[in-house]
This record gives C-alpha cells, structure tokens and sequence, in this order.
C-alpha cells in the first residue's frame, strides 16, 4: 500500500503480537462462549496493528519531506574525514553496505564503507527501498554521536538509497592484496 510518496511497512514483531493476541482472543472466546470478548477484541487487534503503521507513515513522510533540504545542504565527504568537529554538518557520502543490524524493527543501522574507511549509519525508520548487505548506496543525513552525549561520530540518516556504481570498501581492497 502506498501513500503519495510513502509505503508504510509495519515490523515483524507487530505482526507477531497480532498473531499471538488473535490466538489467544480465539481461545478466550471459545473457551468462555462470551461474544463480548470478539466485540472488543477484534478492534483491539485492528489498532494493535494499525498503530504502529501509522507511526511508520508519519516517520517516513517526514524523512521524504526533509530530503530535498539535505540533498541541497549536504556536501560529499568521505567516511575517513568524519570527526567529532563535524556534529551537526549535513554529509552525503557513497559507499558500500557491509552489514544491515535491526531491519527487521522498521530502525535499521547500516555500516557503510568507502576506500577510506566505514561508519554507522542510524536510520530511525524504514528506507523507501530495500537495503541489504553488499548494495551502493548514497546516504544523506546529519552527523552526531552515537550516544547521546558521548560516542564516536556516526550519521542520523535521513535518506539511503541504491545507486548504480562500483564503490569498493577499504576490507575488499586489502582482502585482494
């Protein structure tokens, strides 16, 4: 289902509440006869569902609609000259994708590696598109620490997409050697 600009995606383990709550509904109902229970229940599961949806709608809209500022602001750096001097800078960087933690939670982190070296990459809700380990990607997003107050520098994505070019990462260059 799209929405303008946006496909809202809901995260497995939303479904698998659904899921869980749903049988344990049926059981209740069969168990007791109660119709009561269905009366509630069922919009119950309807919101359960629903909600977190919707949450993902609003998180993406709001990251599509901030994309064309970022693609604008955003200057080309490479990974190795991410500092902590940087925090708060808007960076567009290309690169490869080593690893993919958390997809499955609608929050993934990537960790992006160019020639020069690799970074976290914090996206706070689902990519418009499919990323997975080994596609060349161009990130947008704003540089900060990886923990609140402390940390080394890692980018608060706004938009990671897929682009047609060979970027080798800094691991498959010395793996050549």
């Amino acid at each position: 289902m799209k929405i303008g600009k946006v496909t809202p995606r809901i995260s497995i383990i939303a479904v698998v509440v659904v899921a869980v709550f749903t049988i344990l509904l049926f059981a209740a109902y069969f168990a007791t006869g109660n119709w009561q229970l269905l009366l509630w229940g069922i919009p119950t599961l309807v919101l359960i569902l629903v909600i977190p949806m919707a949450l993902n709608y609003m998180s993406q809209s709001q990251y599509v609609s901030l994309t064309p500022q970022y693609e604008r602001e955003a200057r080309p750096v490479r990974v190795k000259l991410i500092n902590p001097s940087m925090i708060g800078q808007p960076v567009r960087i290309e690169g490869v994708v080593e690893r993919v933690y958390f997809q499955f939670l609608n929050r993934p982190q990537f960790l992006v590696a160019d020639r020069s070296g690799e970074i976290s990459v914090k996206m706070f809700t689902s990519p418009q598109e499919k990323v997975r380990q080994g596609d060349v990607v161009e990130v947008l997003g704003l540089v900060m620490k990886r923990y609140v107050m402390t940390g080394d520098p890692v980018i608060n994505c706004v938009s990671i997409r897929k682009i047609e070019k060979a970027v080798e990462s800094k691991k498959k260059e010395e793996s050549k050697a």
